[in-house]
């Protein structure tokens, strides 16, 4: 997206020193034993069949698109969930698709070691995430997410914004962020009077919660950004791509844009060189995702990465920042976005240290705990 440079936004309000906070989970992930695997070998079937199947319906959803399918929209904000109750308690955690050895990149960890138990829901401000994926992503991306943070009692819901993930709309007919962002906006206007949401958005969908921000200040009570967008007032996203840091070579090659309304006009879609895909966007990450995302992920529609958001600070700057550093990643190098940070400055950084851009696939034990500590600042 090296296509023009990012202005300097006088108007950004001032904010304090962020306060930087680095994982040590490394440690403990290493110290996993062979009992652990001999009481999760039980599950590993079970396990596959189910990335079998996301598989397959991945597969078929994609040649319904491919085929001109979807005569009706399918307009659903909230994901899939796996099943919560009694039953699950005294099970493993869910397994990451991989075949592979587990590393520390991935470790296999109980619900005890990752959060405090003693975390009284009823006393926080809020325990309902939002989850936002990024460009070309889609709810089904924050599966393994989704699976801990109910395991530990929260309430979560991923949407599928326009024309990503099953939402039947042609991505190349997307105008407008406001367009885009649709899903997410309906769903905060249905909340109930008084309630909050976390806002975790990933990629392009930090620019998204942005929007969702200065439109519903009241209605959330925090804002994640994962190794996402984080803009300032008057930038857009690709203003941001093409910040004066090291260019990033990879992303342009694996860019394809699209032209919908003829190769004369501008691209209406940008979409990814699946040879790339695990190199820019999951170096780090198991290889079963890899293959999930690889046929599961849409094209990214071209006019809202290029529009400019306007945001307040009565608004936009009343809600508590939090930002998620992703230190291998290869999508948006941790350089720009130690340059967002520095911009704009959130009131906390978490640092993953072992991610790519995909960390709910490559560090979802420890993004889980980020994301609980979070939940209970006060």
């Amino acid at each position: 997206m090296g296509l023009c440079f990012s202005r300097e936004d006088k108007s950004a309000p001032k904010r304090r020193a962020s306060r930087r906070i680095t994982n040590h989970s490394a440690a403990a992930d290493g110290g996993v034993g062979s009992n652990r695997w001999t009481r999760i070998r039980s599950s590993r079937k079970e396990e596959n069949l189910i990335h079998e199947q996301a598989l397959a319906a991945a597969i078929l959803f994609q040649q319904q698109l491919q085929n001109g399918g979807g005569r009706a929209p399918f307009d659903r904000s909230s994901s899939l969930r796996y099943p919560t109750g009694n039953s699950r308690k005294n099970q493993a955690l869910p397994r990451s698709s991989s075949s592979r050895a587990r590393s520390l990149t991935d470790p296999l960890l109980q619900p005890h070691q990752l959060v405090n138990q003693d975390i009284k829901l009823d006393d926080l401000e809020t325990s309902h995430f939002v989850l936002v994926h990024g460009g070309g992503f889609g709810a089904w991306c924050w599966y393994k997410t989704i699976a801990l943070l109910e395991e530990g009692g929260y309430k979560v819901t991923a949407v599928d914004l326009t024309g990503s993930g099953i939402h039947s709309f042609d991505t190349n007919s997307i105008t407008s962020l406001s367009q885009y962002v649709k899903p997410l906006t309906d769903l905060l206007e249905k909340l109930a009077d008084g309630e909050k949401v976390i806002l975790v958005g990933h990629d392009f969908g930090g620019a998204c919660i942005s929007y969702a921000m200065e439109m519903f200040p009241s209605k959330v009570s925090k804002a994640v950004f994962l190794a996402a967008a984080m803009l300032t007032s008057g930038q857009s996203a690709l203003d941001m791509f093409s910040a004066k840091v090291e260019s990033n070579d990879l992303m342009r090659r694996a860019q394809v844009f699209l032209y919908a309304n003829g190769n004369n006009q501008s691209p209406t879609a940008i979409d990814f060189d699946k040879s790339f895909l695990r190199d820019l966007l999951f170096n780090q990450s198991p290889g079963k995702d890899v293959a999930l995302a690889s046929v599961s992920m849409r094209p990214i529609p071209f006019s809202p990465v290029l529009e400019k958001l306007s945001l307040s600070v009565t608004n936009h700057g009343s809600v508590r920042r939090f930002y998620i550093e992703t230190v291998e990643d290869n999508a948006i190098p941790i350089a720009l976005q130690e340059y967002m940070i520095n911009k704009s400055p959130p009131e906390r950084v978490f640092c993953l240290k072992g991610a790519d851009h995909s960390p709910f696939f490559s560090k979802p034990q420890a993004l889980h705990k980020i994301l609980v500590e979070i939940s209970t600042i006060p």
